[in-house]
């Protein structure tokens, strides 16, 4: 019985211990909010006050010693984040998470961005002030990556902090660059459908454009199968550990639209979720400058900003800066490859990617005229059959640094258009309004066309020189309207009106968000807050219910059951509202899927059909192919001796999404809500091993919303019915120049990405239920309300 007791004590002291252990490793392990740190580099006391949110508020005697602060704090928030983002681009994550990182790294280490940028470093003017806030932000994260606490991913991976460079920078943009595009998902697989079916085939796919009737107004031999580069690009990219850039919405109102007649300046960014998420908010003070921006890990200037003066954000442009070439080899030396002028050398980029608890990687990449070879790059390629990529972000001028500075530092509207036109690539529909009443908008990008007779929706001819000539737009040309006559700017992705007769090409997104946005801005003036914050949150689709209609024109009612007729009555009755206990949204998305299965997977495949569902071109074709009775997709190609038209097919899909839905909610249709089966988890990279799940991801959580409303919660169809979010507005902000003071964010679940912070997951309860919390800009109510940091000169 002694011994019993002993051990009874023994094992209660080894409890406590633990949990005492790990209180005080929590408590080490927190973000410094308070108290007094000496940093080297500045001479002036510089004070950091820290909101009931997180949000660092920075006051300095200077912008030099304000860009210290903000690297270090930055750095205390984010620096596992920061380490992930700059290893994507030289291949890195190999070195932190093994072998199944190694297809991303053979990938990206490929693409020639770490060469662009080294070319781009070199270019810049080393007195500007752009580089030297960027070498004082670094500054500022490098003295916290050397004194400061070591995360707690670093532990459980090994991996040693380093020093941040300038190069790291221009990295983190070029990865996220490449997160825009969306011509290296669908080009490939259009090729293969021509290939294999025809052009008759693909007029319901709307290459010319004539989906896109919602139109942003201006104020101005048989080849291989290519299935495997948007297979492969697709995969990269929704496992990256870092989530991509999608869509977005942004609208901002003149004058004569608002209640107080001052401009509102709305903007939700939709970013792949993720833990933590894409923005870190901070506000800088100094005496000649003040800005409160939202920026990405490991970048000195913020890409979303606003301050009493103006405002300004981004959505992207989706226009089509990626080209795939086929390259012929020299069938005598296969380091050769066929050009107009004859046979030309591969230029060779020898590559070394390190590989935890495994040998190094060797990659020797074949670089053409027209840019890197995918074949060794992605799985499934012939390598005999070269297909290079054309990428314009990494043949034109990178100014990042200097664009994304002339974004954050204009003192005029003239001053913010120059900085906007120093951006060759991503394409960004870049959003401004300020408290003088002037609005606009701008298209990013290094616009170009080819001749007439090549289409880039597919993949282009590299040996005979005709698919090369390119014909560049002067910034000029760039779709952009400044203080229009409608007295509102916007964009959802959407294509923009012709400019002298040519409709830029590109991968927009449907008319479902532009049409709704323009319905609300257009029915009504004296907009204020308040209305543009429900905005901001609306979750209907005006596309959906007319979708409904042509489904219902289709059907074949004569062998309907009676559950069948009551959830058509359901249907009717549903105006397209994608709400928590709604029912219409559970239905019509399974009907939707069902219907895209039956139609499109026989031509093309299980793994075609995948890919096919994620692209922007599904999305697209719905609302017109479901109402084209003549369409050659409705024919089973498996079934011989039968041809299926389109009433057979989406009655056929109709009975199997009730019965797949009785099966997996039960058989009372008013059961069936859309809560119970549209649903956000934001994971964080080590959260996918089941123990540590509960500590590092935030949720799962019921989510109104839906793909292509203004709330777009977007997901992909699945088999079994259950939609899990994969991103959605990463940000919301309602900046209202009546009341600059008082303008509204939210982001999803926090502002730190320490897991051991209070403000880890404390803003996801708000975001889920479409409220806000001020982006404060007031001193006296900061402080108020605000824990205080000094950073203090170091003394030698």
């Amino acid at each position: 019985m002694r011994n019993l007791k002993r051990a009874l004590l023994f094992f209660i002291f080894l409890i406590i211990a633990l949990v005492g252990g790990f209180f005080i490793y929590r408590s080490y392990q927190k973000p410094n909010y308070e108290g007094a740190i000496s940093l080297k580099n500045i001479k002036n006391q510089t004070t950091v006050y820290f909101d009931e949110f997180g949000v660092p508020h920075i006051y300095a005697k200077n912008t030099k010693e304000a860009m210290i602060a903000l690297g270090y704090v930055h750095a205390q928030d984010r620096l596992w984040q920061m380490e992930l983002l700059r290893r994507i681009v030289p291949g890195r994550l190999s070195e932190i998470f093994g072998s199944v990182a190694l297809k991303n790294d053979k990938f990206f280490v490929g693409l020639g961005i770490e060469e662009a940028s080294q070319n781009a470093i070199l270019k810049l003017d080393k007195k500007s002030p752009a580089y030297q806030l960027t070498m004082a932000y670094l500054d500022g994260i490098n003295q916290y990556v050397q004194e400061g606490v070591t995360p707690v991913e670093f532990q459980l991976l090994g991996i040693e902090k380093q020093k941040f460079t300038i190069q790291d920078v221009y990295n983190i943009f070029g990865y996220m660059s490449f997160s825009f595009a969306m011509a290296q998902k669908t080009d490939p697989l259009l090729t293969d459908i021509r290939n294999k079916y025809g052009m008759d085939y693909l007029k319901d796919f709307g290459l010319d454009g004539k989906f896109n009737t919602t139109r942003i107004k201006i104020a101005k031999q048989r080849p291989q199968e290519y299935e495997a580069i948007s297979k492969s690009i697709a995969s990269l990219l929704d496992q990256s550990p870092v989530a991509p850039f999608v869509g977005s919405n942004s609208w901002v109102l003149s004058p004569q639209k608002t209640k107080n007649k001052k401009v509102i300046f709305a903007n939700d960014p939709h970013i792949g979720f993720s833990q933590p998420g894409t923005w870190y908010e901070a506000h800088i003070e100094t005496p000649d400058f003040e800005l409160y921006g939202c920026y990405l890990a490991g970048a000195p200037f913020p890409l979303l900003g606003h301050n009493r003066e103006y405002a300004y954000g981004l959505t992207m442009f989706e226009n089509d800066d990626v080209d795939f070439y086929q390259e012929i080899n020299n069938p005598k030396n296969s380091n050769q490859y066929r050009t107009k002028n004859g046979f030309k050398d591969y230029e060779i980029r020898k590559k070394i990617i390190k590989v935890k608890d495994s040998s190094d990687v060797v990659l020797n990449i074949k670089v053409s005229q027209h840019g890197p070879v995918m074949n060794d790059l992605l799985v499934g390629l012939k390598s005999d059959k070269p297909v290079a990529m054309s990428w314009i972000y990494t043949q034109q001028p990178i100014h990042s640094i200097e664009a994304i500075y002339a974004l954050s530092h204009s003192k005029s509207i003239t001053d913010f258009q120059k900085g906007v036109a120093l951006i060759a690539a991503p394409g960004l529909n870049v959003m401004y309004g300020d408290a003088k009443g002037n609005v606009g908008w701008w298209a990013t990008g290094k616009l170009y066309k080819h001749s007439n007779a090549v289409n880039t929706n597919f993949i282009l001819d590299g040996s005979n020189g005709k698919d090369d000539t390119l014909e560049y737009f002067d910034f000029s040309k760039n779709p952009s309207a400044v203080n229009p006559s409608w007295n509102y700017v916007y964009s959802a992705n959407n294509q923009p009106e012709s400019i002298d007769g040519f409709a830029y090409p590109g991968y927009y997104l449907p008319e479902d968000r532009a049409k709704r946005i323009t319905q609300l801005l257009d029915a009504k003036s004296y907009w204020d807050r308040n209305a543009v914050g429900e905005m901001i949150n609306d979750n209907t689709s005006i596309i959906a219910p007319e979708v409904v209609k042509n489904l219902f024109s289709a059907l074949n009612l004569k062998s309907f059951s009676k559950t069948e007729t009551e959830i058509l009555h359901i249907l009717k009755t549903w105006r397209g509202s994608n709400n928590l206990k709604d029912v219409g949204p559970t239905i019509y998305n399974k009907w939707i899927f069902l219907y895209l299965k039956n139609t499109f997977q026989d031509e093309l495949g299980d793994e075609a059909f995948k890919q096919f569902l994620g692209t922007h071109i599904m999305k697209q074709i719905v609302a017109r192919q479901i109402a084209n009775e003549n369409s050659p997709w409705w024919d089973n190609v498996t079934t011989k001796n039968t041809k299926e038209n389109r009433s057979q097919i989406i009655t056929k899909s109709f009975k199997e999404a009730i019965v797949a839905l009785e099966k997996q909610l039960g058989e009372n249709p008013y059961d069936w809500t859309w809560g119970k089966v549209h649903s956000v988890e934001y994971q964080h990279p080590i959260g996918k091993v089941a123990l540590f799940r509960p500590f590092f991801n935030v949720g799962p959580f019921e989510i109104s919303g839906s793909n292509e409303v203004i709330n777009n919660q977007f997901f992909d169809f699945v088999d079994d019915g259950f939609y899990k979010v994969k991103g959605g507005p990463s940000s919301r902000r309602v900046i209202d120049f009546s009341d600059i003071e008082n303008s509204w964010g939210i982001l999803p679940t926090g502002q730190s990405g320490n897991p051991f912070s209070s403000h880890y997951r404390d803003q996801v309860e708000l975001y889920n239920s479409g409220k806000f919390r001020k982006m404060k800009l007031n001193k006296n109510e900061i402080i108020q309300s605000s824990t205080k940091l000094v950073f203090y000169p170091l003394k030698n």
